[in-house]
């Protein structure tokens, strides 16, 4: 009886310290989108620059286009992240690929008019070398707020 319960103890310690460790990845793509969006409304597009993909896509209302128009539209603020107010977040790594759902309230200035959307935004993240890169953000506006 007493293996056995020593046995169980050592398989429930082992599948925490497994969770755990899916956890702490998963923790850093949360804290990492979360910076994104702190730096995109800085207009901070050193760190952005840094942070994109070469080959990454970015998909919004009103197109879809890659790494250096994103960059341009964040920096000539043609795009303003102004805030994301995040209500949801959930994170699946697959591999080397991180795939993170945020829904958001977001207030961004467009052509100079503030507007404030609900999305559903699908960011992609690859792990290149030690480092994560977005590779994919996509906004799809939800009906319902």
């Amino acid at each position: 009886m007493k293996a056995t319960i020593i046995g169980l103890f050592v398989i429930i310690m082992g599948a925490q310290l497994s969770l755990a460790q899916n956890s702490a990845a998963e923790q850093e793509i949360i804290n990492l989108s979360k910076e994104k969006w702190q730096w995109m409304a800085d207009k901070n597009v050193d760190v952005l620059n840094n942070l994109f993909h070469e080959k990454s896509v970015f998909v919004h209302m009103g197109g879809s286009w890659g790494k250096e128009q994103e960059l341009n539209v964040i920096k000539s603020g043609g795009i303003w992240y102004k805030k994301a107010d995040i209500h949801e977040v959930s994170v699946n790594i697959i591999d080397n690929t991180a795939i993170l759902l945020n829904r958001i309230d977001l207030l961004a200035v467009v052509g100079g008019n503030e507007v404030t959307n609900p999305f559903m935004v699908t960011e992609v993240y690859v792990k290149v070398g030690d480092s994560w890169k977005l590779g994919s953000l996509s906004f799809t506006k939800l009906l319902t707020p």
